[in-house]
């Protein structure tokens, strides 16, 4: 059996608890993205979606005193978010860039005006799933420790790529996103299917903020995301809109993230700013090595206004 105390087993399990800790948001605002992309619409507020739903879910929490209460406000925040940002990008001459950066304003501002009463008071915070109970080894105790956001993102994208490949409803979504006029003329309601994918993508995003303050880091602040909900648009071209690799990038992406503090568990303590950095290094490496003419996007839908 590995030695715990062994540094590359600590290190190896710091990056593994820290994966699954901080991939969670990317996960739920990366499918969010995903869904919305699928029917033809590019929401750049995703941002924006998930400050406000981590204020709301930390408001709700503390004010009704229940964690899954403040996920569910969290995602209600999000839904009605991108109903807005549906209905919106419906009208005439309306660029789904531009609308998407003004609700990352909007939404950014909302929250932190709102939620400056809650910057002090410390809400209940979501319960862990604790699988390393066995476990007399600290380091893997931690790891083994999981909320149930994350299992709930996992079944969550292994039943999108079920549906959007398999169910009638996916097919249809893909059709708006991939042909529109062909949808059209088969008499697809365009405009209320993609509402419909914008504001259940948005209700995602909702959720992953609530894991920002419910969870890790587990509080309210102006600074909770870091660009998280910026990053999870190319994390869903690097997945090549697909929700199970979205499962898959936003581990690798919860592992950069993690790489800071799983050097720190090892006692390598310079250049840990620096490192913390790692996640948006490989935001700009993925997309130098994806941007080539047959490839940058490959798979994407037809009628986005990145392909057109």
């Amino acid at each position: 059996m590995p030695d715990m105390q062994s540094p590359v087993v600590v290190l190896v399990l710091s990056l593994f608890a820290g994966a699954i800790r901080v991939s969670t948001p990317y996960l739920f605002v990366s499918l969010g993205e995903c869904l919305t992309e699928k029917g033809g619409r590019v929401n750049l507020g995703l941002e924006g979606i998930l400050v406000s739903g981590a204020m709301s879910g930390y408001a709700a929490s503390y004010l009704l005193g229940s964690p899954w209460l403040g996920v569910l406000v969290a995602g209600g925040v999000g839904l009605l978010f991108g109903c807005l940002h549906g209905l919106v990008c419906s009208l005439p001459r309306v660029s789904d860039i531009a609308f998407g950066i003004a609700l990352m304003l909007l939404g950014t501002g909302i929250a932190f005006f709102l939620g400056k009463p809650f910057i002090e008071p410390q809400a209940p915070m979501l319960p862990s799933i604790d699988l390393g109970a066995w476990s007399t080894s600290p380091q893997l105790h931690n790891a083994l420790h999981i909320n149930p956001l994350f299992v709930i993102g996992i079944v969550l994208s292994i039943v999108l790529q079920w549906g959007l490949r398999s169910t009638r409803w996916g097919m249809t979504l893909r059709l708006v996103g991939d042909h529109a006029e062909t949808a059209r003329a088969m008499g697809y309601p365009l405009t209320r299917i993609r509402i419909a994918a914008t504001a259940v993508g948005g209700c995602f995003a909702g959720i992953g903020g609530a894991y920002l303050s419910l969870v890790y880091p587990g509080s309210w602040n102006e600074g909770l995301s870091s660009g998280q909900g910026l990053m999870a648009v190319a994390l869903v071209i690097f997945a090549r809109w697909q929700p199970i690799q979205c499962l898959y990038a936003a581990l690798l992406f919860g592992a950069a993230g993690a790489l800071g503090p799983a050097l720190q568990a090892v006692g390598v303590t310079h250049g840990y700013y620096l490192y913390n950095a790692a996640p948006y290094v490989l935001t700009l490496a993925l997309m130098i090595i994806n941007c080539r003419p047959d490839r940058t996007l490959a798979g994407a839908p037809g009628e986005l206004s990145l392909t057109r």
